[in-house]
């Protein structure tokens, strides 16, 4: 080989390998002392990108192109997509066989009143009392009193990871969603849920990603988007390209998706681990 190439070949060895410990990391995780799974739930601005993510996930996990979570392709009505609060498990082999992984996607927030979830909404989902299916309401968020509500939730029920995800192309943060972010993180932090935040479109958020995806560490940027906003931790933000128009799956992005899904696993299995005690 020429030199280059060599280099180039011996990069793709080293992507390949991070994929498949990744990939193993995750097919074979199981939560132990009664736990079925580890719950993460996802949260932010209409557009983020969180519905994708879903189903990225699952195209990484699956080995193929899936619609796990059908999101509108481009969110320009600016409105959120996901109404419900609805639980994704993602297959495994089988038929009857899933990770011990489930995400779940909410109503993206939004600047004004009446429109967007409520972060009292969220608040309630993360200690468990928002059953599944429950239809968010922008106009009032969920009682104690509602069909939706959960009054004895089980750790299985409650969150255990939570993730903001932010699209790393979008427009600075408008200080009002920026203030609901907050009180979402505060409230995370007083009941010692595990946060992480999710950087998606990094493709297109800097010249070094768009040339090629495996450079997206050389941008100091990106986490500084939220970093500097949200004040979690550079390690705790994770860049990831969101399947689109792929026809089929790709290394590279696999990589970064399995890397982020793999960070939460852990953080939500100490979690676990943690209230068990």
């Amino acid at each position: 080989f020429h030199p280059s190439w060599s280099c180039i070949y011996g990069l793709y060895l080293v992507v390949r390998r991070e994929h498949e410990i990744h990939l193993h990391h995750v097919d074979n995780f199981q939560p132990v002392n009664g736990v079925r799974h580890i719950r993460v739930l996802l949260y932010g601005p209409v557009g983020a990108g969180k519905s994708s993510f879903i189903t990225s996930v699952s195209n990484a996990l699956r080995r193929r192109v899936t619609c796990e979570a059908l999101a509108s392709a481009a969110n320009s009505s600016g409105q959120s997509f996901s109404k419900k609060y609805l639980t994704h498990r993602i297959r495994k082999g089988g038929k009857g066989n899933y990770h011990c992984l489930v995400l779940n996607d909410t109503m993206g927030l939004e600047e004004g009143h009446g429109r967007g979830i409520h972060t009292h909404d969220i608040k309630l989902a993360m200690m468990g009392h928002v059953k599944e299916g429950y239809k968010f309401n922008p106009l009032a968020p969920l009682s104690n009193w509602d069909p939706g509500y959960n009054s004895s939730p089980s750790l299985n029920d409650r969150v255990h990871v939570m993730v903001c995800v932010h699209n790393a192309n979008a427009p600075e943060i408008k200080s009002s969603i920026l203030l609901k972010l907050r009180e979402i993180g505060d409230a995370a932090q007083k009941l010692g849920v595990p946060q992480l935040a999710v950087l998606t479109n990094i493709d297109e958020a800097c010249d070094d990603t768009k040339i090629h995806l495996r450079n997206v560490y050389r941008s100091k940027n990106l986490k500084k988007k939220l970093h500097s906003s949200l004040g979690i931790p550079e390690s705790h933000i994770l860049p990831v390209k969101n399947y689109s128009h792929e026809i089929q799956t790709c290394s590279d992005v696999d990589t970064l998706i399995l890397r982020a899904v793999r960070r939460m696993i852990d953080l939500g299995h100490d979690f676990t681990d943690k209230e068990l005690r």
